[in-house]
């Protein structure tokens, strides 16, 4: 979080700097000059006397503070200070002065204490008096005292007359900080979907800082929802993976023997170096349902990548690649002679399973026209099943519009709807792997 930590002297200098004070101290020594000889027992309001001036005159100020000669520029705010009978203007005027010095110092409790000072004054107004109440939540911010800066960050919220994005992610960032997960995530959620409703990307430490927050408080839905939005806009390995095993394989209901190939492949499809076993897992049950041209090409992936093919089990894998490799080879040879046996099925499992094998041949239209044959034919134990498949060989014949309306009309329970979506995500945001950030 520490990128989110309020510059001191960039800041004030920017909304309360040194620029306003010679304007103020100009209009009094105006006033002074014009004043008559007799000298008054108080000075007009809105004004500084000349004795104060003298001390705080800005054209002396200035090339002190210019040339860090702070210890005077202090010794002059110490003789105003003594200055009895100070009006509540040149109180205002003096905590002005103390706060540039305090900030031009980095010297952080006295600038909190003059910021303090001067909007209790009463003397500001408007945008000026939000500019400080913005800088002392950004004080406490950077001294950690999250609740006084939730205090004053607040307050801005409320009487500003405008609304300030960085003020809103310091003010969450302030909630986060001291504990209060539950108001982070009830506070970001609007802002949130406000940014994703009017197409624009949430930054990613804003998503990050939500979905931890669910996670402290065990708010499923909620960190499931950041950590969507991460896969979608900063899309990783990591997050795919903590998704397809948060959104689907530890969802209550998740049907294991129907849909845990299928969420494999959704999971090798979206991330770029697997675990060991998740290819070898795949690359088996992909031969167990006579897919062997799958499996070769998963078993070839992991070996590509390195990860498979070394440690304990690299003979394993070895001899998981060769029966993949002879599998996929028998199979390019004796496909088409079960195309016949397929049509003539009472229904379509033949024909779907069919495709699919043509699918993963990368022979993608003939593929696709089995497995709609197959589907319109009927007669399947999960027709989910096959349109996952279907969308699956739109997906990587790169036919995208297509792929997406098929996965639409996947509705099914254990698991299939959650495949659907997260396909339908990843069609739409593939992982560019430029995102390395864990959510939590």
């Amino acid at each position: 979080m520490s990128q989110f930590r309020f510059a001191r002297l960039a800041l004030m200098l920017a909304a309360i700097g040194l620029n306003a004070a010679p304007a103020l101290m100009h209009s009094a020594s105006a006033q002074d000059k014009n004043a008559p000889a007799a000298p008054a027992a108080q000075p007009p309001a809105d004004s500084v006397r000349p004795e104060l001036f003298k001390l705080l005159d800005p054209a002396q100020i200035k090339p002190l503070m210019d040339a860090k000669n702070y210890g005077e520029v202090k010794n002059r705010i110490a003789q105003a200070e003594a200055v009895p009978n100070r009006t509540p203007y040149e109180n205002y005027v003096l905590n002005r002065m103390k706060l540039s010095l305090a900030s031009a110092s980095n010297d952080d409790k006295s600038a909190i204490e003059a910021l303090e000072a001067i909007i209790a004054s009463g003397k500001l107004q408007g945008a000026e008096q939000a500019n400080f109440i913005q800088a002392l939540g950004g004080y406490y911010y950077n001294a950690k005292n999250y609740p006084k800066a939730i205090e004053w960050y607040t307050r801005y919220q409320k009487e500003s007359p405008t609304q300030s994005d960085a003020v809103n992610s310091a003010l969450l960032r302030s909630y986060y900080l001291s504990g209060d997960y539950a108001t982070s995530v009830k506070l970001q959620r609007p802002i949130l979907d406000a940014a994703v409703n009017a197409g624009k990307a949430p930054s990613a430490e804003d998503l990050r800082l939500y979905a931890s927050a669910a996670n402290k408080v065990k708010d499923d839905a909620a960190y499931l929802y950041g950590l969507e939005k991460l896969a979608a806009y900063y899309p990783s390995d990591d997050y795919w993976t903590d998704l397809i095993n948060r959104g689907v394989l530890r969802r209550p209901g998740f049907n294991q023997d129907a849909y845990i190939t299928d969420a494999l492949r959704l999971e090798f499809a979206a991330v770029k170096k697997l675990a060991p076993e998740e290819y070898a897992d795949l690359a088996e049950l992909a031969l167990k349902d006579g897919f062997p041209t799958e499996a070769k090409k998963v078993v070839d992936a992991g070996f590509a990548a390195g990860v498979l093919g070394t440690g304990a089990n690299a003979a394993q894998h070895r001899q998981l690649r060769d029966r993949a490799t002879k599998g996929a080879a028998d199979d390019a040879k004796n496909i088409a002679s079960g195309e016949a046996s397929a049509s003539k099925s009472k229904n379509g499992a033949g024909l779907v399973n069919l495709g699919w094998a043509y699918v993963t041949m990368d022979q993608f239209d003939k593929g696709i026209g089995f497995i709609e044959q197959g589907i319109a034919k009927g007669g399947l134990k999960s027709p989910d099943e096959a349109k996952l498949r279907l969308g699956m060989a739109y997906a990587r014949a790169g036919k995208k519009d297509q792929a997406i309306k098929t996965f639409e009309t996947v509705k099914g329970s254990g698991g299939a709807a959650d495949l659907a979506k997260y396909w339908i995500l990843l069609v739409n945001h593939p992982n560019t792997g430029t995102a390395t950030a864990s959510a939590q």
